[in-house]
């Protein structure tokens, strides 16, 4: 029995297509807040209730988790706590004091010392982690190869602090860095550029260095090439293996109506 953990997106009800689709019983649980969908949750769940959905998926037999979806980093309310979470308070605290990675990880020691296999996202739907290429009719040009390699050169330094997966680089230069409002939000502020800020550019979307790779692997979608060409940008780049393309079709159709170079890029790339 698979038990997918929903955020926010679309991810979480497509994952949830795909599962019906193999045959695989699932149970879906949704966070208090997250948006409506057109996946009715069979558990509505919070923070503070956290030990109580453990006990019901154990209950249910699960046996494989998958955490997909957005998910913001919520706040601790002690008074919603319920009985079966009050020994877990400990570690709410010290998982809220640890960056984006050390809170996941400490949620996700949490179902495996439940007895809980943790899988990816594309574990259960491989195919929405495209191999190197470049996928649309544009191809990128020498200078926007020298600003995807400095791009992953941000990336990776960004990761260290473990403030985001994406930059926005012309030239060289990063005009924009992702942080906690997300990439839609980088990309629109970028709609009226300062003067004499470089033309053209690209956005540049890869995993953390060392991320756990089951959870919270980045991602893009239409939405995602139609913010880059508000933008004014030339292209979208993702490393190969570590980002994944929701509805894949239309983001490479997206691209090549806007005439934007969409490159899965190798991470060994020079």
């Amino acid at each position: 029995m698979l038990a997918l953990i929903a955020g926010q997106g679309r991810l979480p009800e497509l994952l949830a297509e795909t599962a019906h689709q193999q045959g695989r019983d699932i149970v879906y649980c949704a966070f208090h807040d997250a948006p409506a969908g057109a996946v009715t949750p069979d558990i509505v769940f919070r923070m503070e209730t956290l030990g109580t959905l453990l006990r019901k998926l154990r209950a249910r037999k699960v046996t494989e988790v998958c955490l997909v979806g957005g998910i913001h980093r919520p706040k601790f309310d002690p008074f919603k706590l319920d009985l079966a979470s009050l020994r877990l308070v400990p570690r709410f605290l010290s998982a809220l004091g640890k960056g984006d990675d050390g809170a996941l990880r400490a949620v996700l020691g949490l179902f495996e010392e439940n007895g809980m296999t943790v899988r990816g996202a594309h574990e259960i739907l491989p195919s929405l982690v495209p191999g190197a290429g470049v996928l649309s009719r544009v191809q990128p040009g020498k200078a926007d190869r020298a600003d995807a390699a400095r791009g992953a050169e941000i990336v990776a330094a960004m990761g260290q602090a473990d403030v985001g997966q994406a930059c926005v680089v012309a030239r060289r230069q990063a005009l924009a860095i992702e942080a906690m409002p997300g990439t839609d939000w980088m990309l629109a502020s970028l709609r009226d550029r300062a003067e004499g800020l470089p033309e053209g550019g690209l956005l540049y979307k890869a995993p953390k260095p060392g991320q756990d790779r089951r959870v919270d692997l980045p991602a893009i979608g239409p939405a995602t090439i139609r913010g880059a060409a508000a933008a004014g940008l030339r292209g979208v780049v993702i490393e190969a293996g570590g980002v994944m393309i929701l509805d894949r079709d239309d983001t490479v159709a997206a691209a090549d109506a806007a005439r934007l170079f969409l490159w899965v890029r190798d991470p060994e790339a020079s």
